[in-house]
C-alpha cells in the first residue's frame, strides 16, 4: 500500500521542497498545515496536526520549537508515525518527543542529510580516539541571517556525538557564545561558535586542536533539498513500524 505522508510546515521553504520530494518518491501527499499563507497548489490544507495525522500514515514536521510539545501530544494520540526535523528544542521539548515515542514510531534528527549523518558517525569515533585532555573540540557553524536558533541543531548533534565518544554528557562540557574575560579554556570542554549572514544553507566544521596538530571535519550544504530527500526517506522507512525513538542513522542502517 502506498504511504500517505502529511507535512507540518508545508508553507515554509522546507515544506515546499518536501511536497516535491513526496511526489517524486511515489508516495501519496495527504496534505499539510502551515502557519501562514496558502499551501502550494494542489495540497489539501488541514486545520491542525491532529486532523492531518488522521489523514496520513506519517507526518513530516519542520515547524517551530514552540509547537513541539503540543505536536508531540497530538501525534501520540493519533497513533501515526512522526518524522521530526524541527531544531532548537529544549530539554522539556525533547522529553515530550521521547514520551510520544513510547506510543508511536518517531524519527527525530538534527539533520536528515546522509552526508551529515556520516559526519556525525565520524565525530563520535574521533571523540573516542582523540583524548579530551590533549585535543580541544570546537564546532563552528554558519547559517542564513533568518535562522532563529543558535547553535544549530546540527552543531548540537556534532557536540553530542563527540561527547558520546568521550563518555560524557554534552550538557556538562558545553561552552557556547564566549564573550569578555572568560578565562582559560577548560580541559574537556566542547566549544561552539555560531555565525549568521547572507543566505548560507548550512556549514559546519568540527575541529580537534592539539599542541601538535589540528584535524578539521567539514560539511557544507548547498541546497535544502538534501534535507527534504532524507526526511521523505525517513518517512517511508518509519511508517508502520513499532513505537520507539529512532535517528536518521537508524534509517541509514548505520
Amino acid at each position: 500500500m502506498t504511504t500517505r505522508i502529511g507535512i507540518a510546515g508545508v508553507t515554509g521553504r522546507m515544506g515546499q521542497l518536501l511536497v516535491e520530494e513526496v511526489i517524486a518518491a511515489g508516495a501519496v501527499l495527504s496534505g499539510g498545515v502551515g502557519r501562514s499563507a496558502a499551501p502550494p497548489a494542489g495540497v489539501t490544507a488541514y486545520a491542525d496536526v491532529a486532523a492531518l495525522a488522521a489523514a496520513s500514515d506519517v507526518v513530516i514536521d519542520f515547524t517551530h520549537a514552540s509547537t513541539a510539545q503540543a505536536t508531540a501530544a497530538a501525534m501520540a494520540e493519533s497513533g501515526k508515525a512522526w518524522v521530526l526535523g524541527t531544531s532548537g528544542l529544549s530539554a522539556e521539548d525533547e522529553a515530550a518527543v521521547a514520551a510520544a515515542a513510547g506510543r508511536i514510531p518517531v524519527v527525530y534528527a538534527s539533520n536528515f542529510s546522509a552526508g551529515v549523518n556520516l559526519v556525525l558517525a565520524l565525530a563520535e569515533r574521533m571523540g573516542a580516539a582523540l583524548p579530551a585532555d590533549a585535543y580541544d573540540a570546537e564546532i563552528v557553524e554558519m547559517h542564513h541571517r533568518q535562522k532563529v536558533d543558535s547553535p544549530s541543531g546540527t552543531a548540537i548533534g556534532m557536540g553530542r556525538a563527540v561527547a558520546k565518544g568521550r563518555g560524557v554528557s554534552l550538557d556538562d562540557v558545553i561552552e557556547s557564545g564566549r564573550h569578555g574575560h572568560t578565562g582559560a579554556r577548560k580541559t574537556g570542554a566542547i566549544g561552539f561558535a555560531a555565525l549568521r549572514g547572507g543566505q548560507v544553507v548550512g556549514e559546519h566544521t568540527l575541529i580537534f586542536a592539539a599542541g601538535t596538530e589540528h584535524i578539521a571535519l567539514t560539511h557544507r550544504a548547498f541546497d535544502r533539498r538534501a534535507f527534504a530527500t532524507g526526511a521523505v526517506r525517513a518517512a517511508l522507512w518509519i511508517a508502520g513500524r513499532d513505537p520507539g525513538l529512532r535517528s536518521m542513522m537508524d534509517v541509514l542502517g548505520m
